[in-house]
């Protein structure tokens, strides 16, 4: 059995994907592909026509979509579950990981962060107007989530599950920003939340640090 995750390093969502081959003690062969240059390899493009990450083989079964590969993880290998048992907690985890995809990634990642971490890592000018939007639209889903908050220790109930390891990545981008981390600090459920999950073992072993 050969296992190959093929994505990008600073990838939020290479990490989720990563996150959860950890959570499950699942021996994998990391792959960087990088979907930002100019060329992506034709081996990478046959694999995945919309060239987003990541992107797993287990032996001869290519999978694509986030998503789609952590619930394969989960169900596929053993360990703890990373999905809750009831339906209620089920629904609620797949709302959660929905909201932070639709409403979450771009500004949180990609107006937020993109702009006050990796643009000066770069050397590249940081949009202040992008901040502020990325900024107005991430506190309302930080609000939303804070409402669907079940807990007591994670999003949804006393076991780590998918919805956890989807936030986390964008969280941990967002809260290296003085604005994120503010938005943050004021979220009593949310500000719990991290201050674990900022510490967890997997959390810790997938750090991509920067660039």
């Amino acid at each position: 059995m050969t296992v190959e995750l093929h994505g990008y390093r600073y990838s939020v969502y290479n990490r989720i994907a990563l996150l959860a081959l950890a959570e499950k003690n699942v021996d994998y062969t990391r792959v960087e592909v990088d979907p930002f240059q100019e060329h992506v390899p034709e081996e990478y493009r046959a694999m995945n026509p919309f060239l987003r990450v990541p992107t797993l083989i287990h032996d001869d079964f290519i999978l694509y979509e986030t998503s789609a590969i952590t619930r394969y993880i989960d169900e596929g290998f053993s360990g703890t579950p990373l999905q809750p048992d009831g339906s209620h907690e089920r629904a609620r985890m797949s709302q959660i990981i929905s909201v932070i995809d639709c409403y979450g990634y771009w500004p949180m990642v990609r107006q937020v962060a993109a702009h006050r971490v990796f643009g000066p890592c770069l050397g590249e000018p940081i949009d202040e107007e992008e901040v502020q939007r990325g900024m107005q639209a991430s506190t309302r889903v930080l609000d939303a989530i804070e409402r669907l908050f079940i807990g007591p220790k994670f999003l949804v109930g006393e076991r780590l599950s998918l919805c956890d390891l989807h936030l986390a990545p964008m969280l941990a981008y967002y809260a290296m920003t003085t604005e994120g981390l503010a938005a943050l600090s004021v979220r009593r459920c949310l500000s719990r939340w991290w201050d674990y999950m900022r510490e967890h073992p997997s959390v810790v072993a997938t750090d991509p640090g920067l660039p």
